[in-house]
């Protein structure tokens, strides 16, 4: 994220231009935008306009648009940002109080105004600004068939690719049939390898799949790159790493970031961090339930009795309509803090983030047992 302009006063009011420069960007602003905040930017805008032959064309005009917030929506596969509410910057097209919707886009400039710019806000401004927190884990998961290229980055999963193909059984006649589906659907993989997977960027690139695909992908890779002299590749190939997985499909992601020679690749990112502690969560709750605890009730009572140790919450939490809840939860993550413990906040579009979700979006391991948490009433 660039931040061209900063004019802001901690826990007050200001406003920050910033230019979203790729997909974990948009995700950062999704995360800052609230409702009650205000977003200025140029959209373009079709206008009726009078010709000479009496009648009226439409033209497209380009205008500055200041919306008060009521909805953000994110389109992770389009890499846009939609934001709905009234305009309240008078123009000659749009009347203020006028219900409109702003696309904030990659490279296109916008403005965010806050009442109370708070400590989360704050912390996820400084994260963008972070020049070395880009994606960290490209992985083609796949099986016969079948591919997806996925960018692992610091906040968000994106999917680049999906490769399908139809390969018919390995017996027999028809086995000329497979070997020659099986190289060409190869060949697709590496085509879209090449376009998505850029080595100057990713930590490390994860080729997973049942079976024997990956080992018979990445030794169609390895050729095909001495072969062509695709250098990126040639240069590249101790950074990629084969991992077994039960299918092709996005769910396996979950097996890819819990294998060992993955997390050392990329141990000290976001990402793997999230599914460390998340890992170390359910280990708790496995050995010593009476240490872990999740449930905004369950944590909250565990915090007043300065028991939590780690705190874990997924950013969906603080996108709560209701100013006071969001509040709630920034105070929550700035006063385990305070008292020596430690906060973790999950992006809900990582696979663990998405587990966290199914635990209520908060839990905490704790400093010491706390049996009688079980008696509160979630």
């Amino acid at each position: 994220m660039k931040i061209v302009r900063r004019d802001l006063v901690p826990d007050g009011p200001g406003s920050v231009k910033m230019v979203p420069d790729e997909a974990d960007d948009l995700w950062i602003a999704y995360n800052l935008i609230a409702e009650g905040d205000s977003v200025l930017a140029v959209t373009v805008r079709k206008v009726l306009r009078e010709v000479a032959s009496g009648g009226r064309d439409a033209e497209r005009v380009k205008l500055k648009l200041e919306i008060k917030v009521e909805v953000v929506d994110y389109d992770k596969e389009g890499s846009v940002l939609r934001i709905r509410g009234k305009n309240i910057l008078e123009n000659e097209y749009v009347k203020i109080g006028a219900f409109h919707t702003l696309e904030i886009e990659l490279h296109r400039p916008f403005v965010l105004r806050k009442e109370v710019w708070d400590s989360l806000a704050l912390d996820i401004l400084h994260q963008a600004c972070d020049p070395s927190a880009s994606a960290d884990l490209a992985v083609v998961l796949m099986q016969e068939g079948l591919a997806h290229i996925l960018l692992v980055g610091k906040s968000v999963t994106t999917t680049r690719s999906r490769i399908e193909a139809s390969i018919p059984r390995k017996h027999g006649p028809a086995i000329a049939g497979y070997d020659k589906a099986l190289n060409k659907f190869f060949e697709n993989v590496l085509q879209a390898f090449l376009k998505h997977v850029d080595f100057k960027v990713v930590r490390c690139a994860v080729i997973a799949s049942p079976g024997f695909t990956r080992d018979q992908f990445h030794r169609h890779l390895l050729l095909e790159a001495e072969r062509r002299q695709l250098r990126p590749i040639i240069e590249n190939k101790s950074r990629i790493i084969l991992v077994h997985t039960t299918s092709g499909y996005k769910h396996s992601l979950r097996e890819v970031l819990d294998a060992p020679n993955v997390m050392n690749m990329i141990k000290d990112t976001k990402a793997a961090q999230e599914v460390q502690v998340l890992k170390d969560f359910f280990s708790m709750l496995s050995n010593d339930p009476d240490r872990a605890c999740y449930g905004p009730k369950h944590v909250e009572v565990a915090h007043e009795r300065m028991a939590v140790q780690t705190l874990l919450i997924t950013d969906e939490l603080f996108r709560s309509a209701d100013i006071v809840t969001r509040q709630k939860y920034v105070n929550l993550v700035k006063s385990v803090k305070d008292s020596g413990g430690t906060a973790h906040i999950f992006s809900s579009m990582h696979v663990s983030g998405e587990q966290l979700a199914q635990l209520t979006g908060i839990a905490a391991i704790l400093r010491f047992p706390l049996p009688d948490l079980e008696d509160i009433e979630m």
